[in-house]
């Protein structure tokens, strides 16, 4: 994609919508070597070092220290069904990872250059963002048979910041369809008040409601299948999910999470960063 802002026609459709679909935004070689070093890191990990299960239907599956550590560092995270009552593989392990996070945009080489450049600046100050600030990164498998359901949620629940700013980018790394659990999105649902919190509360991680406003339901819901290459960006209050997948074919996507550092980022926020490792931007 040329170092262009987005048109006037893009930025109206984010603003009226809460998404835009790039296609074609990743060429080839930035896809291959993105899949290739996803498992190499997942071939180089030993579940022996210690590892919890993801769900977001159960997020007591999920160890609190260990994902709060993974804020600064990169740590690999099991499907809910990879592991049996015993905590054994049910599945070979390459196909066992839900996701990958957090930091993988500043620690790994590979992604350090898929997560920056002009490009995305370029779509982040289209979108409104005077001075991008990227918390998160992480590689979501949905593995094939066993890839779970992402239910209704908006990601500003995770990044709070006064005014709400958080920024999704959501990159296809392989396509995405209706048979392998692409997204599904409310438009103009982000114009929706932020339903939940997620925070940290003395070392412990818990989920605040904050409103009652029902999820979307099928009929106000679009899918978005799209080939491999694909960046969808998203507003943080956008209501979206993704269905489970049964097919045999994984959907392996890698998103950045990015708020404006013209706001407020709220301290009870689960992922925080310390002095010596400061966030920034995608340049």
């Amino acid at each position: 994609m040329p170092e262009a802002s987005l048109s006037a026609e893009q930025i109206a459709v984010f603003r009226s919508d809460g998404y835009l679909v790039l296609p074609g935004f990743k060429g080839a070689d930035e896809l291959l070597a993105a899949v290739q070093r996803a498992h190499a890191i997942v071939e180089d990990f030993d579940p022996g070092q210690g590892a919890s299960r993801f769900s977001t239907r159960d997020r007591s599956l999920v160890a609190d220290a260990r994902l709060i550590d993974s804020a600064e560092q990169v740590h690999c995270f099991f499907e809910e069904e990879a592991l049996d009552d015993q905590g054994r593989l049910r599945v070979p392990k390459a196909q066992s990872i839900n996701k990958i996070g957090h930091a993988l945009h500043d620690r790994d080489a590979v992604f350090q250059r898929f997560s920056h450049g002009p490009e995305l600046a370029a779509v982040a100050a289209g979108l409104g963002l005077q001075h991008p600030q990227v918390w998160q990164s992480q590689l979501i498998f949905k593995q094939p048979h066993i890839g779970g359901e992402v239910g209704w949620h908006q990601d500003a629940t995770f990044f709070v910041t006064t005014p709400h700013t958080v920024t999704t980018f959501w990159f296809a790394l392989e396509e995405a369809t209706l048979d392998n659990g692409c997204l599904w999105v409310q438009p103009g649902g982000h114009r929706t008040p932020l339903r939940e919190q997620y925070i940290c509360d003395e070392g412990r991680l818990r989920m605040q409601p904050l409103n009652t406003t029902p999820w979307p339901d099928t009929t106000r819901a679009v899918p978005l299948p799209v080939s491999a290459g694909t960046l969808v960006v998203f507003h943080g209050l956008l209501p979206h999910c993704s269905a489970a997948n049964r097919s045999a074919r994984s959907r392996l996507a890698y998103t950045l999470h990015a708020t404006d550092g013209t706001a407020a980022y709220s301290p009870l926020n689960w992922l925080q960063r310390g002095a010596g490792f400061p966030v920034r931007g995608f340049d």
